[in-house]
């Protein structure tokens, strides 16, 4: 990793699994999947099975982190009908913040770093949404496409602007996600070899740039947070839609 700051994303086979021709193969892709799923297991099953009057560290944080979302979702979605949509919104915001901060522990693997995978969630979201929003709105759905009060002349445009920032959604969301994850961590391997080597000739000042090097991990663990709050507030702008296409 210390020559090549792009190794930590390498997808690496750790044990060949197959189902008759199609490969189910073990990667740390699939460790890192795993971990997530008993990290929420724990902290949402396990947690909620034992809560008790006083609550716990454990307990505290998983409350805390409910009602953060709980009250994102109100501010962006003034629909007590739209509140069936919240535990989609509550596992968006925990599923990519466990994701982004397992990535930056030691021997972690970052898989909001992969393009493909944070464009399958995004693409998910989008699709769904927008079924749900036809479903639900019928025709009345293309009215989102059709700004209110301009000129008639410039309806057609205005349409064809609306349709294409529509479609690019879920390229934005994944988009703003992976080169976020993807930027970050390559900064900080590149510049955590480069004090490895100053260590090695220097030692004596090589706490300067170690200072530097912490203060790009907080960095990086406030990035993981507030890339997770963005995709969800955009998750809630899209719901939002759903109630919003009546002119």
């Amino acid at each position: 990793m210390i020559f090549n700051p792009l190794e930590q994303f390498r997808i690496s086979i750790l044990q060949k699994l197959f189902f008759g021709n199609v490969d189910i193969s073990i990667t740390n892709n699939t460790i890192i999947l795993f971990v997530i799923l008993v990290g929420f297991t724990f902290l949402f099953y396990v947690n909620y099975s034992t809560n008790t009057f006083i609550p716990s560290k454990w307990q505290y944080a998983v409350e805390n982190i409910y009602l953060f979302v709980l009250q994102l979702f109100k501010q962006q979605i003034n629909n007590i009908v739209a509140l069936k949509y919240f535990p989609l919104v509550l596992f968006v915001f925990s599923f990519i913040l466990f994701a982004n901060l397992i990535g930056l522990l030691p021997y972690g693997f970052t898989i909001t770093g992969h393009i493909i995978f944070t464009f399958q969630i995004a693409f998910s979201l989008f699709f769904g949404i927008t079924l749900i929003n036809f479903f639900n709105n019928k025709t009345e759905f293309f009215n989102l496409f059709v700004p209110s009060g301009v000129p008639k002349p410039l309806i057609p445009f205005l349409v064809v602007i609306e349709v294409v920032s529509y479609l690019i959604r879920p390229f934005s969301l994944s988009v703003r996600l992976f080169a976020n994850m993807l930027a970050g961590h390559t900064l900080l391997n590149i510049l955590s070899a480069f004090i490895f080597n100053v260590f090695k000739k220097y030692a004596l000042i090589s706490f300067l740039p170690l200072l530097f090097i912490v203060f790009i991990i907080v960095l990086e663990f406030c990035i993981a947070i507030v890339q997770a709050y963005i995709f969800s507030i955009l998750t809630c702008i899209y719901l939002n839609d759903i109630y919003n296409t009546s002119h």
